[in-house]
């Protein structure tokens, strides 16, 4: 994914608007923005949806967790293995619904690395943001846990967050791309988390329960670019 262009990746999460058929539904339109506007546009889908997402958009799929394991007695864990012969391109990492320590972030970017996948590892605070960017992953998304799902974006609520975990994760890793997640909702939530600095944003219950999702992502699109103008 080329980082001179904004991102946006949209979490399905598990909800039923984004399952099975609607996954795929769900993914052209995120495919149709993104073609439209020339913005990147990934999806992160449920496990049994990589396979028929992945086979019917051209856009990134990614997996919305991958367990810290080797191929082998591991049942009921995710390998990243599978997800990447089902189709998937990258994996979600340490969401605030689906944590992990430290050090299984460490073996799991790891892991995901060398079966080719890209990584996009969620983070809290600013610390962690930046004990995260040690490790090397290609992506890195500050969410508040406090701020998802509640409409009520970062950028708008702890504006200073973002400057403060930019500037961190700087310190130490020049490339990671920085998104910005946690109640972004809005075309204006996206134009100003990109004037503060982050690179993309990560979103989810706003577009999946959209009554238009593809149009609310070309103008989430059309915002990313305007705010990058600004910057």
């Amino acid at each position: 994914m080329n980082q001179n262009h904004p991102l946006l990746v949209v979490n399905f999460k598990t909800y039923l608007e984004a399952t099975g058929k609607k996954s795929v539904d769900l993914a052209r339109a995120a495919e149709g923005a993104s073609r439209e506007r020339g913005v990147i546009i990934a999806v992160a889908v449920q496990f049994t949806d990589i396979k028929p997402v992945s086979e019917a958009v051209e856009i990134p799929v990614f997996s919305q967790h991958i367990d810290p394991i080797r191929p082998g007695a591991q049942t009921g864990h995710i390998l990243a293995e599978a997800v990447k012969a089902a189709g998937a391109d990258g994996t979600m990492l340490n969401h605030s619904e689906r944590r992990l320590k430290v050090s299984e972030i460490e073996e799991a970017i790891e892991i995901a690395r060398g079966s080719g996948l890209r990584t996009l590892v969620c983070a809290n605070t600013s610390g962690v943001s930046a004990a995260i960017a040690s490790l090397g992953p290609e992506m890195i998304a500050i969410e508040p846990p406090e701020l998802i799902g509640t409409g009520v974006s970062v950028s708008k609520a702890q504006p200073e967050l973002i400057t403060r975990t930019v500037k961190k994760i700087r310190d130490v890793n020049a490339s990671t791309q920085i998104l910005c997640g946690a109640g972004v909702a809005n075309p204006g939530d996206v134009e100003r988390a990109i004037e503060l600095g982050s690179e993309g944003v990560l979103v989810s219950s706003s577009v999946v329960k959209s009554k238009d999702p593809g149009k609310l992502l070309a103008e989430m699109a059309d915002a990313a670019l305007k705010g990058r103008k600004l910057t």
